[in-house]
């Protein structure tokens, strides 16, 4: 019985260190260090942007689409974030992200439903922001823990990888596309 124990406790650590190490969650921002385009936030988060995603649920399976319009606006340092997404259910979501670009190349960010302040860290073609995002009361009011990915394509595209947990397991996966709309940049 011991030693079906100790060899549980092993493939637990093994797990453990894989999905700290090996894994969506293991991206450091110096990795993308000298990689680009440089992910420039007055230039890329600004003016119209259209948006494609897909939200998959914990099994992997697709669970939701949706479709979304934003406008960045910034004025030296400070910026925001308008959101406005439509689901494949009809329901409708709107946020706004308050933003602080700083000189050490860090941005914070607020919005309504983010506990406390986003973190987060532009490198090379990246942006990596990690928040707390409560739910609506309609999907349980649960407070999530955010990982988020800008990763800026040479055509001046964005790629959006998130990941949501609780309690450290991964609930939600959402994979998105970002682009400057025609109107915003042409």
């Amino acid at each position: 019985m011991t030693i079906v124990l100790i060899l549980c406790l092993v493939v637990l650590a093994a797990l453990a260190w894989r999905a700290r190490r090996l894994s969506f969650a293991a991206q450091a921002p110096e990795s993308y260090a000298g990689t680009g385009p440089q992910f420039d936030p007055h230039r890329v988060l600004n003016g119209r942007i259209e948006s494609e995603g897909v939200i998959f649920g914990p099994t992997g399976r697709a669970i939701s689409r949706f479709v979304a319009r934003m406008e960045g606006r910034w004025a030296g340092s400070t910026g925001t974030l308008t959101e406005h997404f439509q689901y494949d259910s009809g329901r409708e979501q709107r946020r706004e992200w308050r933003l602080t670009l700083h000189n050490d190349g860090r941005i914070t960010g607020e919005a309504d439903d983010v506990v406390g302040e986003a973190q987060g860290v532009l490198s090379g073609a990246t942006l990596r922001l990690t928040y707390r995002l409560r739910l609506p009361a309609d999907a349980g009011g649960h407070v999530l823990d955010v990982v988020d990915w800008l990763y800026l394509m040479p055509n001046g595209m964005l790629m959006n990888r998130s990941q949501m947990r609780r309690f450290g397991v991964t609930l939600v996966e959402l994979v998105a596309t970002m682009r400057p709309t025609e109107a915003a940049h042409g």
